[in-house]
């Protein structure tokens, strides 16, 4: 038995594998992108929390790096956790609802190419079995994943958070153009982050 169970763990790796070979290929998107197509996401099999944001920014895309910016510092202190911890994709997998920097508009980034998501997401989220907990940073992953229980804005959506527990935990985006928000939303640093933290501990941990 224990044969077989190190054999099918080997097929889904090697299956596993391939599947991320094809994303990093894509091309799907090129003629609205800005730069070449360079999709930036980390995953295994293994992994017991999802991370979900909206695109990767320009520093991102040059880096080849998720979150390696100031809001991924955020996000870490949000969390409580150190980068090597963070980037240990067998605990942690890393999927932006977008995975190609879209461009930036009058008003910042562009959104998430609209087709990225539903092309990639669910062959990906069906080869991550051991996924605790989905938290979906910012509207675009919240509006995809959330759907019609999607509430009318994001401050809405993140104070319904245990309507979504256990699978999913709602967060604003840490990004500094959201420094606004929290200041206007004080709850959120005092009453979501340290829930957000224990149960992302024990997701981990489990």
């Amino acid at each position: 038995m224990a044969n077989s169970a190190n054999f099918n763990m080997r097929v889904k790796t090697a299956d596993f594998r391939q599947l991320l070979a094809e994303v990093r290929a894509c091309r799907m998107c090129e003629a609205h992108l800005p730069n070449p197509p360079r999709p930036v996401l980390r995953a295994w099999p293994t992994a017991r929390v999802l991370v979900v944001g909206q695109a990767p920014g320009r520093r991102v895309q040059e880096s080849g790096i998720p979150w390696n910016d100031p809001s991924g510092d955020l996000l870490r202190e949000w969390l409580q956790i150190d980068r090597d911890a963070f980037y240990d994709e067998r605990r942690v997998a890393i999927i932006p609802a977008g995975l190609c920097y879209p461009g930036t508009g009058d008003s910042g980034d562009l959104p998430p190419r609209p087709e990225c998501a539903p092309h990639w997401h669910p062959r990906l989220r069906a080869m991550l079995p051991r996924i605790r907990l989905t938290l979906l940073i910012g509207s675009y992953a919240q509006a995809y994943y959330l759907g019609p229980r999607n509430r009318k804005t994001l401050a809405e959506t993140v104070r319904a958070r245990d309507e979504y527990l256990p699978e999913f935990f709602p967060l604003p985006h840490p990004s500094p153009r959201n420094r606004l928000w929290m200041k206007r939303n004080p709850w959120f640093e005092r009453d979501v982050v340290p829930q957000l933290r224990r149960r992302f501990r024990a997701c981990l941990r489990d």
